[in-house]
């Protein structure tokens, strides 16, 4: 599965999962359908920090999306909730910035090993810390999307720990709530569909498939409008 078929894979269950509050109103089977959609683009940053040519224009890029797509994104939460929340776009630059410092103290070379391994603990805890900034400042999916792009960067060249890793994280974000009898059902199915993005991400074979460079991030914003655009005549 190339880069391209992951892509159509997220964008289509990213658009299942906001359709559902335009045909349903509230949470509904499609809801389940977009969990998927998260862990894909998640990924998919730690690819495109592996890959890029430019990490400068890749973070300019994804800043200048963040700020378009913040609008219409406002204007589609709107239609569920009152509540302040920066769009998905600024939650991959968080990680983003996240696996670029711990990569930058991971590999500075030390003759003492001692130091090497401070210094990785030290890029572990700044991950945690700019998590926990995203959850303030209301990140669409808060911590957990930040901890979901550095887990899978971490664990990039191990898939079963990956995998493991990225299993005991949705469990450990949505855990709580099976706590809750009337939530129970509804959040084990949550985690179920969350966790099978994780099919798509193993068939991945690392290869670029058609370039769609622009498709996703012109694709976000506009979407969100026209859901939006509809709601007013429904």
């Amino acid at each position: 599965m190339s880069a391209f078929i992951l892509k159509i894979v997220a964008i289509f269950t990213m658009t299942c999962d906001h359709l559902s509050y335009l045909i349903f109103g509230n949470f509904s089977f499609l809801n389940l359908i977009g969990r998927i959609a998260f862990p894909i683009f998640a990924y998919q940053i730690t690819e495109g920090y592996t890959y890029t040519h430019n990490l400068k224009k890749y973070f300019f890029r994804l800043f200048v999306f963040a700020l378009i797509s913040q609008a219409p994104f406002m204007f589609f939460v709107s239609l569920i909730t009152n509540e302040f929340r920066l769009n998905i776009f600024f939650t991959l630059l968080f990680g983003l910035t996240a696996i670029t410092i711990f990569d930058k103290l991971s590999s500075v070379k030390c003759k003492n090993k001692y130091m090497h391994f401070v210094l990785q603990i030290c890029g572990i805890l700044v991950c945690f810390v700019i998590a926990f900034l995203g959850y303030v400042v209301n990140v669409d999916y808060g911590y957990f999307g930040v901890l979901a792009i550095f887990v899978f960067y971490l664990f990039r060249n191990h898939k079963v720990c990956m995998n493991l890793a990225f299993v005991t994280l949705v469990c450990a974000y949505y855990g709580t709530y099976l706590l809750i009898p009337r939530l129970f059902f509804k959040y084990l199915l949550i985690i179920i569909f969350t966790c099978f993005s994780l099919v798509f991400i193993n068939l991945y074979n690392h290869k670029k498939g058609k370039d769609t460079k622009y498709f996703l991030y012109l694709f976000y914003p506009l979407h969100l409008l026209i859901i939006y655009a509809l709601s007013l005549f429904l």
